[in-house]
């Protein structure tokens, strides 16, 4: 088989492993089977395996990171997502319904890079800088922490809607999973930060620049404004729980475009590498 037939039979056995995986969950929480839990938790940990092997068999035939094409972009961040999510409930075991949230969108994420075009290209030289490799590895950390908070603010909007069951019953109580919230918020902040500076300083030794008003470039300042300004209404101005959790999904469904949207849609630098 060709290096890309066995990229997908690879990431086509981590789809079903994860979709095993949350159905397992699934049927664990709902029917408080613990020791299910435990073993559909493993399942989705084995599908990390071809998932790896995927990226590193892709890594090995196009020479660079999964920073060039949106197969490999999408299907790297869904791994980020998915094992920021197996670390976090590997100390916090009672948050796994965090996991039937983040665990679907990772998986529509790798199918959307599976059905995209897995065309190799040569690593053009504006790319060969070891800041873009900090540029990427950040803001893969911060779409995982920023879509483990989405995850926990929806928990906070059931909860405040009187919503009630045995899954949403096993989380703890408002106030700690908003501050948990929080602190994946402000742990995707950090991270998208540095992906912001590192990202000037790749563009100011690649294009003679640090900022360019480029599109890509302005909705990411936007989207971590958009942060700030929800962690400063919620520390200074004591934002409420309900307006909070509004706010955190607003600013993901903002990252989500300004990442998986917008360098498709709007002409710019960011786009001709992702197309």
């Amino acid at each position: 088989m060709s290096p890309f037939a066995w990229e997908t039979t690879l990431h086509w056995g981590a789809v079903a492993l994860y979709i095993a995986g949350i159905i397992g969950l699934a049927y664990a929480l709902i029917f408080d089977r613990a020791g299910k839990r435990a073993v559909a938790l493993w399942v989705v940990a084995a599908g990390l395996l071809p998932h790896t092997a995927a990226l590193v068999l892709r890594y090995v035939h196009v020479g660079h990171g999964p920073y060039m094409m949106k197969y490999e972009v999408l299907s790297s961040n869904a791994w980020i997502a998915v094992v920021l999510l197996l670390l976090f409930l590997w100390r916090r075991p009672g948050w796994s319904p965090l996991a039937l949230v983040v665990l679907p969108l990772s998986v529509l994420m790798l199918g959307l890079g599976l059905f995209s075009s897995p065309e190799a290209r040569d690593l053009p030289p504006t790319l060969r800088s070891m800041w873009l490799v900090f540029h990427v590895l950040f803001n893969k950390l911060a779409v995982g922490a920023f879509l483990l908070s989405a995850a926990s603010a929806v928990i906070v909007l059931r909860k405040l809607a009187g919503a009630s069951g045995r899954l949403l019953d096993r989380m703890p109580d408002v106030g700690t999973v908003e501050a948990y919230t929080m602190r994946f918020v402000g742990f995707g902040m950090v991270f998208w930060t540095t992906t912001i500076g590192a990202g000037a300083i790749w563009a100011n030794q690649s294009w003679g620049r640090y900022w360019g008003w480029d599109p890509i470039e302005t909705w990411s300042l936007v989207t971590w404004l958009g942060y700030a300004i929800l962690l400063h209404a919620r520390f200074f101005f004591r934002l409420n729980a309900r307006s909070t959790a509004w706010g955190t999904v607003a600013c993901f469904i903002l990252s989500v475009l300004t990442i998986l949207v917008f360098p498709f849609v709007f002409p710019s630098l960011h786009s001709t590498y992702l197309q």
